[in-house]
């Protein structure tokens, strides 16, 4: 989506009236239905006074398309500046740009991040030439007409208050500045002509209204990567953030960076160099950490970690990777398939479970997904060893957990910030908090997520249906179980990802009985089994498995296209209030077994820790679409006041 466009005489034009960050700012709260700060108002402003100098000369064309602040599909970045038209040889073409206003930069060691000033203090973050050309890389990835054609892409930045090239054009930076130039203060000429080489002749705004309008492409999902990943061939490029914390953690592991000319100069918040200073002090003897990374669904948890597991094995590091779920495990062993051997992916990924008679320190990094789902004791009966947490601290020299709270789905689940903290503090060791926040699943839509929270009673949010619209997030209620498996089976036609899942409200008789159904829905004739019953975990990658219903313990850790969810009896709005009814989930689901007997000790904290289980769940199965959810409740009176949330 396009805030501001035109061509670059009316650019022109409105920047020469003093008047563009008004039209920026108003086609801003037009298009996104939202406001934004004074601060970046004013930066509009500066910028935009910076690109009226570089564009005034007659070398590029007056009718070359212009647009401002491009959402990309399926993510919540924006392209500052485009400018597109046509090549020497009439191919079309679209220069980016990324506008900066830092003054000041430092060296982290890190590749492809540096350290500059923001508000609150000097923070790391990518270097401008590395964030530019990831954004280049989403916009192929993405939109099928970028895809699909011809299209030049030509990314560069411009930071038009930054004077000393030293650091942002340091040697170590020199293959994403092949990639996209870095221009400063004094390159408006550079600038200019970088811009002129590519664009010979204007558009009048045509390539970006097929950008715009282009078909939004099936993402590449992280399991069909893995076996790239690991080859150290990654697909996947981590964005700002996400760079940042992989960096990060590669640098407090001891590994600078893949080029050896990189070496830390800056200390970290705690005074520790972020890389020691010897060669290969890697991990030094009796040092033990831990970190911690937040984030929420789609923010690119299990990315990074797995993007970390291919660099550390390729360092020649002991490294696993950790998930209490067995979903995410078993797909990514069927995609390695052929690849890699079934023992050597067992001695590379691993339930959390494993670790029960691990001696100490034997791992030099531990990576663990979904953290929040790891529980007290391991074993089939929950009567082994010691607090899973405690455990993987021990085994390890670096334990990474990525977290989210909010995604904890049973009264087992003890995976908690706390909890981490308690069990590094008793075995001495030191603590680092990340956060990753940019949203890369539900269209990108940071707004769906705060919408949800609000709807589900999690948390309260701001953000409205229409929001979410305007993202390109599509969320729709169903008026029938039929017509919702009508729907997803129509999507899945198309991308081949789209899944049906449902809370856990229904017993799993199938599990005796192959030829009975699970899901029965008398008064429209249809029955469903539980995808446990043949394709298990790997019920999101099969074909056929679109004819069955994914339940929380198979889909948390995935993702797909498009997902459809069944609420059931067990979470209900009556007089306007969510009210939690443990007693209708499944005598088969085990997520809150136990809880009547605990309830008598404590009713009013069994109450509230039940609604947040069950709350948690439709919000987890409510994330799992990258493009679209289709939601139907059981209950008349729910299915009612979720149609009237979205405006059906």
């Amino acid at each position: 989506m396009i805030v501001y466009q035109s061509i670059k005489a009316e650019f022109l034009a409105d920047v020469d009236s003093n008047r563009v960050e008004e039209k920026i700012y108003a086609a801003f709260q037009e298009r996104l239905k939202r406001k934004t700060s004074a601060a970046e108002v004013s930066s509009w402003r500066e910028s935009m006074n910076y690109m009226y100098r570089i564009l005034i000369a007659d070398e590029i064309p007056n009718d070359a398309g212009i647009a401002i602040e491009y959402n990309i599909p399926q993510t919540s970045k924006r392209i500052d500046f485009i400018l597109s038209g046509y090549g020497t040889t009439g191919d079309e073409v679209m220069v980016i740009v990324e506008l900066k206003q830092w003054t000041e930069a430092e060296l982290t060691g890190m590749d492809g991040v540096v350290r500059t000033r923001f508000r609150g203090g000097m923070v790391d973050t990518s270097h401008p030439s590395y964030q530019v050309s990831t954004y280049a890389h989403l916009l192929r990835g993405f939109n099928a007409y970028a895809y699909e054609t011809d299209l030049t892409i030509a990314p560069c930045a411009y930071l038009h208050n930054f004077e000393d090239p030293s650091v942002l054009r340091h040697p170590s930076f020199e293959p994403y500045l092949r990639e996209a130039p870095v221009f400063l203060r004094d390159d408006a000429a550079s600038l200019r002509s970088f811009i002129s080489r590519h664009l010979a002749r204007g558009d009048a705004g045509k390539v970006m209204f097929e950008v715009d309008r282009g078909r939004i492409r099936p993402s590449r999902l992280l399991a069909e990567e893995v076996s790239h990943m690991l080859d150290g061939n990654a697909s996947f490029r981590m964005v700002d953030e996400q760079k940042v914390i992989f960096e990060r953690i590669c640098a407090h592991v001891g590994i600078a960076s893949q080029r050896s000319d990189i070496r830390n100069t800056q200390p970290n918040v705690v005074g520790e160099p972020l890389v020691p200073s010897q060669e290969d002090a890697r991990i030094p003897q009796g040092r033990r950490s831990v970190i911690i990374v937040h984030g929420g669904p789609g923010t690119g948890k299990s990315v990074v970690a797995v993007q970390l597991l291919s660099r550390f094995l390729g360092e020649g590091l002991l490294a696993q990777y950790v998930s209490k779920n067995a979903a995410p495990r078993a797909v990514y062993e069927s995609k390695l398939t052929g690849s890699i051997r079934p023992t050597k992916f067992r001695n590379l990924f691993r339930g959390s479970g494993g670790f029960v008679e691990t001696p100490d320190r034997a791992f030099d990094v531990l990576l663990v997904d979904e953290a929040h789902r790891l529980n007290e004791k391991s074993g089939l009966y929950g009567n082994l060893g010691d607090h899973q947490v405690k455990e993987i601290i021990g085994a390890s020299k670096v334990a990474v957990f990525f977290l989210d709270e909010d995604q904890r789905v049973t009264l087992r689940d003890v995976g908690s910030r706390e909890v981490i903290l308690d069990y590094a503090a008793e075995a001495g060791a030191s603590v680092e908090e990340w956060r990753l926040s940019s949203q890369f699943r539900c269209g990108g839509s940071d707004g769906y997520i705060a919408w949800l929270d609000d709807l589900l009673g999690i948390r309260d949010g701001a953000t409205t249906i229409e929001d979410v619209r305007q993202s390109g997030y599509r969320v729709s209620v169903a008026p029938s179980v039929r017509s919702l498996y009508d729907e997803i089976r129509a999507a899945n036609d198309v991308s081949g990802s789209a899944r049906v899942v449902a809370g856990y409200c229904w017993n799993w008789v199938s599990k005796r009985d192959p030829k009975a159904f699970d899901l029965v829905f008398p008064s429209e004739s249809m029955a469903f089994r539980w995808n446990l019953s043949s394709d298990g975990s790997l019920w999101a990658v099969v074909p056929t498995s679109v004819s069955e219903i994914g339940c929380i313990h198979t889909v948390q850790g995935l993702e797909m296209d498009t997902i459809g969810v069944i609420m059931g009896p067990d979470l209900v709005i009556r007089n306007g209030q969510w009210l939690a009814r443990p007693e209708c989930r499944a005598s088969t689901d085990h997520s809150i077994r136990g809880w009547k007997k605990r309830a008598k000790a404590d009713p009013q904290g069994m109450a509230e820790q039940l609604a947040m289980i069950i709350k948690n769940t439709y919000r987890t199965l409510m994330t799992r679409g990258m493009k679209r959810c289709v939601v139907y409740s059981t209950d008349p009176e729910t299915n009612a006041f979720l149609a009237g949330a979205v405006g059906a």
